[in-house]
Protein backbone atom coordinates (compact mmCIF):
# COMPACT_ATOMS: atom_id res chain seq x y z
CA UNK A 1 0.00 0.00 0.00
CA UNK A 2 2.92 2.52 0.46
CA UNK A 3 5.24 1.74 -2.05
CA UNK A 4 1.11 2.33 -4.39
CA UNK A 5 0.81 5.41 -2.35
CA UNK A 6 4.34 6.45 -3.04
CA UNK A 7 4.15 5.29 -7.04
CA UNK A 8 0.76 7.64 -7.56
CA UNK A 9 2.61 10.59 -6.03
CA UNK A 10 5.41 10.56 -8.04
CA UNK A 11 3.61 10.45 -10.80
CA UNK A 12 1.34 13.33 -9.64
CA UNK A 13 4.29 15.10 -8.93
CA UNK A 14 5.27 15.54 -12.61
CA UNK A 15 2.13 16.77 -13.39
CA UNK A 16 1.68 19.24 -10.79
CA UNK A 17 4.98 20.91 -11.83
CA UNK A 18 3.82 21.24 -15.22
CA UNK A 19 0.78 23.53 -14.01
CA UNK A 20 0.63 27.31 -14.09
CA UNK A 21 0.14 29.70 -11.71
CA UNK A 22 -3.65 29.84 -12.60
CA UNK A 23 -4.22 26.40 -13.05
CA UNK A 24 -3.07 26.22 -9.04
CA UNK A 25 -4.87 29.63 -8.42
CA UNK A 26 -8.17 28.06 -9.56
CA UNK A 27 -7.46 24.36 -7.37
CA UNK A 28 -7.24 26.39 -4.40
CA UNK A 29 -9.95 28.37 -5.27
CA UNK A 30 -12.92 25.94 -5.91
CA UNK A 31 -11.13 23.66 -2.51
CA UNK A 32 -12.46 26.57 -0.31
CA UNK A 33 -15.51 26.47 -2.17
CA UNK A 34 -15.95 22.80 -1.71
CA UNK A 35 -15.36 23.11 1.93
CA UNK A 36 -17.77 25.20 2.79
CA UNK A 37 -20.28 23.75 0.53
CA UNK A 38 -19.73 20.58 2.49
CA UNK A 39 -19.23 22.08 5.76
CA UNK A 40 -21.68 19.66 7.30
CA UNK A 41 -20.50 16.39 6.08
CA UNK A 42 -16.85 17.69 7.71
CA UNK A 43 -18.74 18.95 10.61
CA UNK A 44 -20.54 15.25 11.55
CA UNK A 45 -16.80 13.45 10.82
CA UNK A 46 -15.35 15.54 13.15
CA UNK A 47 -18.05 15.30 15.83
CA UNK A 48 -17.17 11.50 15.87
CA UNK A 49 -13.58 11.96 16.21
CA UNK A 50 -14.33 14.26 19.14
CA UNK A 51 -16.34 11.95 20.71
CA UNK A 52 -13.62 9.46 20.71
CA UNK A 53 -11.41 12.10 21.84
CA UNK A 54 -13.76 12.12 25.17
CA UNK A 55 -14.04 8.79 25.37
CA UNK A 56 -10.18 8.50 25.25
CA UNK A 57 -9.96 10.98 27.84
CA UNK A 58 -8.25 13.80 25.55
CA UNK A 59 -7.31 16.84 27.59
CA UNK A 60 -9.32 20.25 26.67
CA UNK A 61 -6.55 21.65 24.90
CA UNK A 62 -5.87 18.47 22.66
CA UNK A 63 -10.12 18.32 21.89
CA UNK A 64 -9.56 22.29 21.25
CA UNK A 65 -6.92 21.59 18.72
CA UNK A 66 -9.34 18.43 16.87
CA UNK A 67 -12.18 20.77 17.10
CA UNK A 68 -13.62 21.92 13.81
CA UNK A 69 -16.72 24.00 13.76
CA UNK A 70 -18.19 26.29 11.24
CA UNK A 71 -16.19 29.17 12.32
CA UNK A 72 -12.78 26.84 11.64
CA UNK A 73 -14.01 25.70 8.39
CA UNK A 74 -14.23 29.53 6.90
CA UNK A 75 -10.94 30.02 8.31
CA UNK A 76 -9.55 27.36 6.27
CA UNK A 77 -11.53 29.14 3.07
CA UNK A 78 -9.45 31.70 4.60
CA UNK A 79 -6.38 30.33 4.75
CA UNK A 80 -7.14 29.24 1.42
CA UNK A 81 -7.75 32.67 -0.51
CA UNK A 82 -4.00 33.76 1.03
CA UNK A 83 -2.02 31.36 -0.18
CA UNK A 84 -3.84 31.73 -3.87
CA UNK A 85 -2.98 35.78 -3.61
CA UNK A 86 0.68 35.14 -2.82
CA UNK A 87 3.15 35.06 -5.53
CA UNK A 88 4.08 31.46 -6.75
CA UNK A 89 7.52 30.99 -6.15
CA UNK A 90 8.10 28.23 -8.49
CA UNK A 91 10.03 28.82 -11.85
CA UNK A 92 11.64 32.21 -10.50
CA UNK A 93 15.08 32.24 -12.24
CA UNK A 94 18.04 34.15 -10.75
CA UNK A 95 21.66 35.05 -10.38
CA UNK A 96 21.95 34.31 -13.93
CA UNK A 97 25.22 35.61 -15.56
CA UNK A 98 27.44 34.74 -18.54
CA UNK A 99 30.83 33.35 -18.27
CA UNK A 100 33.91 34.10 -20.29
CA UNK A 101 33.08 30.50 -22.02
CA UNK A 102 29.90 32.12 -23.16
CA UNK A 103 27.92 29.99 -21.15
CA UNK A 104 24.56 31.50 -19.51
CA UNK A 105 24.50 29.89 -15.75
CA UNK A 106 21.44 30.76 -13.66
CA UNK A 107 19.29 29.00 -10.57
CA UNK A 108 15.50 28.22 -10.87
CA UNK A 109 13.12 27.72 -8.01
CA UNK A 110 11.89 24.22 -8.15
CA UNK A 111 9.51 22.08 -6.08
CA UNK A 112 11.09 19.73 -4.04
CA UNK A 113 8.60 16.90 -5.14
CA UNK A 114 6.77 14.16 -3.47
CA UNK A 115 6.10 15.92 0.21
CA UNK A 116 5.00 13.80 3.44
CA UNK A 117 4.17 15.05 6.76
CA UNK A 118 3.12 13.16 10.11
CA UNK A 119 0.91 14.96 12.61
CA UNK A 120 -1.57 14.80 15.51
CA UNK A 121 -4.54 15.55 16.34
CA UNK A 122 -5.14 19.05 14.52
CA UNK A 123 -6.99 18.54 11.11
CA UNK A 124 -7.10 21.65 9.81
CA UNK A 125 -2.96 20.85 8.81
CA UNK A 126 -4.71 18.80 6.47
CA UNK A 127 -5.84 21.45 4.23
CA UNK A 128 -2.82 24.12 5.62
CA UNK A 129 -0.52 21.54 4.26
CA UNK A 130 -2.33 20.89 1.04
CA UNK A 131 -2.44 24.52 -0.03
CA UNK A 132 1.25 24.97 0.36
CA UNK A 133 2.10 21.89 -1.34
CA UNK A 134 -0.46 22.42 -4.21
CA UNK A 135 0.52 26.43 -4.41
CA UNK A 136 4.71 25.40 -4.97
CA UNK A 137 3.97 22.07 -7.22
CA UNK A 138 4.64 19.62 -4.97
CA UNK A 139 2.65 16.04 -4.33
CA UNK A 140 1.77 15.68 -0.66
CA UNK A 141 0.87 12.06 1.40
CA UNK A 142 -0.53 12.95 4.88
CA UNK A 143 -0.52 10.39 7.81
CA UNK A 144 -2.53 12.21 10.70
CA UNK A 145 -2.83 11.10 13.70
CA UNK A 146 -5.68 8.29 15.23
CA UNK A 147 -7.46 11.21 16.98
CA UNK A 148 -8.58 12.97 14.09
CA UNK A 149 -8.65 10.01 11.33
CA UNK A 150 -12.39 10.62 10.25
CA UNK A 151 -11.76 14.25 9.79
CA UNK A 152 -8.96 14.15 7.36
CA UNK A 153 -10.75 11.57 5.66
CA UNK A 154 -13.47 13.82 4.04
CA UNK A 155 -11.27 16.49 4.14
CA UNK A 156 -8.94 14.53 1.75
CA UNK A 157 -11.86 13.41 -0.26
CA UNK A 158 -13.01 16.92 -0.74
CA UNK A 159 -9.76 17.19 -1.21
CA UNK A 160 -9.54 14.71 -3.97
CA UNK A 161 -12.95 15.63 -5.74
CA UNK A 162 -11.46 18.98 -6.42
CA UNK A 163 -8.36 17.93 -8.35
CA UNK A 164 -10.75 15.50 -9.82
CA UNK A 165 -13.85 17.77 -10.68
CA UNK A 166 -10.57 20.09 -11.96
CA UNK A 167 -9.49 17.20 -14.59
CA UNK A 168 -5.96 16.46 -12.35
CA UNK A 169 -4.93 14.10 -11.00
CA UNK A 170 -6.09 13.10 -7.55
CA UNK A 171 -3.08 11.55 -6.28
CA UNK A 172 -1.57 14.78 -5.76
CA UNK A 173 -2.83 14.70 -2.60
CA UNK A 174 -2.61 11.68 -0.76
CA UNK A 175 -3.74 10.02 2.96
CA UNK A 176 -2.30 7.03 4.40
CA UNK A 177 -5.52 5.45 6.60
CA UNK A 178 -3.24 2.94 8.18
CA UNK A 179 -1.94 4.22 11.46
CA UNK A 180 0.06 1.55 12.64
CA UNK A 181 3.62 1.59 14.14
CA UNK A 182 5.15 0.03 11.40
CA UNK A 183 3.69 1.37 8.64
CA UNK A 184 4.23 4.75 10.01
CA UNK A 185 7.61 3.19 9.89
CA UNK A 186 7.86 2.06 6.43
CA UNK A 187 6.64 5.97 5.33
CA UNK A 188 9.85 7.27 7.05
CA UNK A 189 11.98 5.22 4.95
CA UNK A 190 10.41 5.85 1.44
CA UNK A 191 13.33 7.13 0.07
CA UNK A 192 12.67 5.93 -3.64
CA UNK A 193 9.17 8.23 -3.62
CA UNK A 194 9.89 10.58 -0.33
CA UNK A 195 11.87 13.47 -1.06
CA UNK A 196 11.53 15.51 2.47
CA UNK A 197 9.41 14.76 5.28
CA UNK A 198 7.83 16.67 8.55
CA UNK A 199 6.97 15.70 11.56
CA UNK A 200 4.63 18.00 13.19
CA UNK A 201 3.06 17.30 16.93
CA UNK A 202 4.49 16.06 20.18
CA UNK A 203 8.20 15.62 21.12
CA UNK A 204 7.80 12.08 21.41
CA UNK A 205 6.49 11.94 17.96
CA UNK A 206 9.39 14.63 16.58
CA UNK A 207 12.06 12.72 18.00
CA UNK A 208 11.08 9.07 16.60
CA UNK A 209 11.15 10.99 13.03
CA UNK A 210 14.23 12.72 13.45
CA UNK A 211 16.32 8.93 14.93
CA UNK A 212 14.59 6.43 12.51
CA UNK A 213 13.29 8.73 9.36
CA UNK A 214 15.88 7.65 6.05
CA UNK A 215 14.40 10.11 4.10
CA UNK A 216 15.59 13.97 4.81
CA UNK A 217 13.39 15.57 7.36
CA UNK A 218 12.55 19.23 8.39
CA UNK A 219 12.01 19.37 12.19
CA UNK A 220 9.19 21.30 13.74
CA UNK A 221 9.90 22.13 17.57
CA UNK A 222 8.29 21.45 20.64
CA UNK A 223 7.73 24.67 21.59
CA UNK A 224 9.27 25.50 25.37
CA UNK A 225 8.49 29.39 24.89
CA UNK A 226 9.98 32.32 27.71
CA UNK A 227 8.81 35.55 28.18
CA UNK A 228 11.62 37.83 29.98
CA UNK A 229 10.05 40.53 32.05
CA UNK A 230 13.13 43.12 32.27
CA UNK A 231 13.60 45.97 35.39
CA UNK A 232 12.48 48.06 32.42
CA UNK A 233 9.57 46.59 31.29
CA UNK A 234 5.95 48.42 30.81
CA UNK A 235 4.12 46.53 33.68
CA UNK A 236 0.88 46.42 31.98
CA UNK A 237 2.32 45.71 28.62
CA UNK A 238 4.19 43.07 30.10
CA UNK A 239 0.68 41.60 31.84
CA UNK A 240 -1.34 41.67 29.13
CA UNK A 241 1.45 40.14 26.28
CA UNK A 242 1.86 37.38 29.09
CA UNK A 243 -2.00 36.42 29.32
CA UNK A 244 -2.05 36.61 25.88
CA UNK A 245 0.95 34.34 25.16
CA UNK A 246 -0.12 31.60 27.68
CA UNK A 247 -3.84 31.65 27.74
CA UNK A 248 -5.16 32.91 24.13
CA UNK A 249 -4.85 29.46 23.05
CA UNK A 250 -2.66 26.58 25.58
CA UNK A 251 -2.60 23.53 23.17
CA UNK A 252 -0.46 25.12 20.56
CA UNK A 253 3.84 25.70 19.89
CA UNK A 254 3.98 29.26 20.24
CA UNK A 255 2.19 29.66 23.76
CA UNK A 256 4.22 31.14 26.40
CA UNK A 257 5.30 27.90 28.53
CA UNK A 258 8.03 29.92 30.77
CA UNK A 259 8.13 32.99 32.45
CA UNK A 260 11.37 35.05 33.78
CA UNK A 261 11.38 37.89 36.13
CA UNK A 262 14.15 40.24 36.71
CA UNK A 263 14.83 39.89 40.78
CA UNK A 264 14.88 43.92 40.72
CA UNK A 265 10.79 44.38 40.13
CA UNK A 266 10.09 41.08 41.25
CA UNK A 267 8.25 42.73 44.13
CA UNK A 268 6.04 45.27 42.35
CA UNK A 269 5.32 43.45 39.32
CA UNK A 270 4.64 39.62 40.79
CA UNK A 271 1.72 40.63 42.71
CA UNK A 272 0.09 42.82 39.64
CA UNK A 273 0.47 39.76 37.25
CA UNK A 274 -0.91 37.35 40.11
CA UNK A 275 -3.92 39.41 40.64
CA UNK A 276 -4.58 39.93 36.46
CA UNK A 277 -3.70 36.46 35.85
CA UNK A 278 -5.70 34.19 38.52
CA UNK A 279 -9.20 34.79 36.71
CA UNK A 280 -7.78 33.02 33.84
CA UNK A 281 -7.01 29.22 36.62
CA UNK A 282 -2.76 29.05 35.19
CA UNK A 283 -1.14 27.36 37.55
CA UNK A 284 1.87 28.36 38.13
CA UNK A 285 5.52 26.51 39.45
CA UNK A 286 7.94 28.60 41.20
CA UNK A 287 10.74 29.09 42.41
CA UNK A 288 11.38 29.76 46.00
CA UNK A 289 11.88 34.13 45.80
CA UNK A 290 8.54 33.95 43.80
CA UNK A 291 6.91 31.89 46.34
CA UNK A 292 7.94 34.30 48.98
CA UNK A 293 6.24 37.07 46.98
CA UNK A 294 3.11 34.31 46.26
CA UNK A 295 2.86 31.63 48.83
CA UNK A 296 -0.47 30.45 46.53
CA UNK A 297 2.38 29.76 43.40
CA UNK A 298 3.78 25.86 43.52
CA UNK A 299 7.07 24.40 43.69
CA UNK A 300 8.88 24.56 40.25
CA UNK A 301 11.78 21.83 40.09
CA UNK A 302 14.42 20.98 36.60
CA UNK A 303 11.66 19.16 34.92
CA UNK A 304 9.05 22.36 34.94
CA UNK A 305 11.75 24.63 33.95
CA UNK A 306 12.06 22.18 30.87
CA UNK A 307 8.09 21.25 30.18
CA UNK A 308 5.96 22.00 27.46
CA UNK A 309 2.83 22.40 29.79
CA UNK A 310 0.12 22.50 26.18
CA UNK A 311 -2.26 23.67 29.38
CA UNK A 312 -3.46 26.45 31.90
CA UNK A 313 0.15 26.10 33.53
CA UNK A 314 3.49 27.60 33.14
CA UNK A 315 7.16 27.84 34.92
CA UNK A 316 8.25 30.91 36.80
CA UNK A 317 11.94 31.53 37.71
CA UNK A 318 12.97 34.89 39.06
CA UNK A 319 16.76 36.16 37.41
CA UNK A 320 19.65 38.44 38.47
CA UNK A 321 19.62 39.94 35.43
CA UNK A 322 19.45 39.78 30.93
CA UNK A 323 22.14 37.50 31.20
CA UNK A 324 21.15 35.13 33.68
CA UNK A 325 17.76 35.25 31.49
CA UNK A 326 19.50 33.83 28.28
CA UNK A 327 21.63 31.56 30.07
CA UNK A 328 18.39 29.80 31.37
CA UNK A 329 16.67 29.75 27.84
CA UNK A 330 19.95 28.37 26.47
CA UNK A 331 19.40 25.89 28.91
CA UNK A 332 15.85 24.95 28.83
CA UNK A 333 14.69 26.33 25.46
CA UNK A 334 13.86 24.76 22.39
CA UNK A 335 14.66 26.91 19.81
CA UNK A 336 11.10 27.48 18.71
CA UNK A 337 9.67 31.55 19.56
CA UNK A 338 11.32 33.39 22.59
CA UNK A 339 10.70 37.49 24.06
CA UNK A 340 11.89 40.19 26.11
CA UNK A 341 10.20 43.12 27.57
CA UNK A 342 12.06 45.62 27.56
CA UNK A 343 11.87 50.09 27.23
CA UNK A 344 15.81 49.62 26.95
CA UNK A 345 17.05 49.35 23.41
CA UNK A 346 20.77 48.00 23.84
CA UNK A 347 19.11 44.97 26.08
CA UNK A 348 16.29 44.01 23.91
CA UNK A 349 19.08 44.37 20.67
CA UNK A 350 21.55 41.66 22.65
CA UNK A 351 18.41 39.47 23.26
CA UNK A 352 17.50 39.34 19.40
CA UNK A 353 21.25 39.00 18.54
CA UNK A 354 22.05 36.32 21.19
CA UNK A 355 18.85 33.94 22.59
CA UNK A 356 19.45 30.96 19.83
CA UNK A 357 15.62 30.76 18.30
CA UNK A 358 13.86 30.59 14.76
CA UNK A 359 12.05 33.38 16.14
CA UNK A 360 12.72 35.69 18.79
CA UNK A 361 10.79 38.82 19.91
CA UNK A 362 10.61 42.62 21.40
CA UNK A 363 7.66 43.50 23.43
CA UNK A 364 5.47 41.41 21.58
CA UNK A 365 3.27 37.79 22.12
CA UNK A 366 4.81 34.81 20.85
CA UNK A 367 1.73 33.46 19.71
CA UNK A 368 2.55 35.57 16.26
CA UNK A 369 5.06 32.71 15.80
CA UNK A 370 2.63 31.21 12.90
CA UNK A 371 2.58 31.36 8.97
CA UNK A 372 -1.13 32.91 8.56
CA UNK A 373 0.11 35.45 11.30
CA UNK A 374 2.82 36.15 9.17
CA UNK A 375 1.46 36.43 6.06
CA UNK A 376 1.92 33.17 4.86
CA UNK A 377 -1.83 32.01 4.55
CA UNK A 378 -0.77 28.73 6.37
CA UNK A 379 2.42 26.80 7.42
CA UNK A 380 3.63 23.16 7.15
CA UNK A 381 5.10 23.77 10.87
CA UNK A 382 7.39 26.06 12.81
CA UNK A 383 11.16 24.69 12.06
CA UNK A 384 13.51 24.89 14.95
CA UNK A 385 16.92 23.40 12.70
CA UNK A 386 19.32 25.74 10.41
CA UNK A 387 19.68 23.98 7.43
CA UNK A 388 17.15 24.81 4.76
CA UNK A 389 14.46 26.09 6.34
CA UNK A 390 13.74 28.06 9.91
CA UNK A 391 10.13 29.48 11.59
CA UNK A 392 7.33 28.83 9.61
CA UNK A 393 7.42 26.66 6.84
CA UNK A 394 5.66 28.51 3.87
CA UNK A 395 5.50 28.32 0.02
CA UNK A 396 9.45 29.51 -0.36
CA UNK A 397 10.34 27.24 1.95
CA UNK A 398 8.98 23.56 -0.19
CA UNK A 399 11.14 24.93 -3.10
CA UNK A 400 15.05 24.62 -4.26
CA UNK A 401 17.00 25.49 -7.07
CA UNK A 402 18.38 23.60 -9.94
CA UNK A 403 20.52 25.18 -11.82
CA UNK A 404 20.16 26.31 -16.11
CA UNK A 405 23.09 26.34 -18.15
CA UNK A 406 22.65 27.83 -21.95
CA UNK A 407 24.98 27.11 -24.25
CA UNK A 408 25.45 27.33 -27.88
CA UNK A 409 27.68 24.29 -28.57
CA UNK A 410 30.18 24.61 -25.95
CA UNK A 411 33.00 21.39 -24.83
CA UNK A 412 34.89 21.38 -21.52
CA UNK A 413 38.89 20.98 -22.61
Amino acid sequence: MIQEIGISAKKAARELSRLGTTEKNLILHTLGENLVKRKNEIIAANEADLAKGKENGLSEALMDRLLLNEGRILSMKDGLSIVEKLEDPVGEISEMKTLANGLKVGKKSVPLGVVGIIYESRPNVTIDTAALCLKSSNALILRGGKEAITSNKILVAIIQDTLKELGHDPHMVQLIEDLSYEVAGEFMRMNEYLDVLIPRGSAKLIQRVVKEATVPVIETGVGNCHVYVDETADFDMAIEIIINAKTQRTGVCNAMESLLVQDSVADKFLPLLHERIRPYGVKVMADERARKIIPEFKEANEEDYATEYLDLAMSLKTVKDLDEAMDHIEKYGTGHSEAIITKDYDRAMRFLDEVDAAAVYVNASTRFTDGSEMGMGAEMGISTQKLHARGPVGLKELTTTKYIIFGNGQIRK
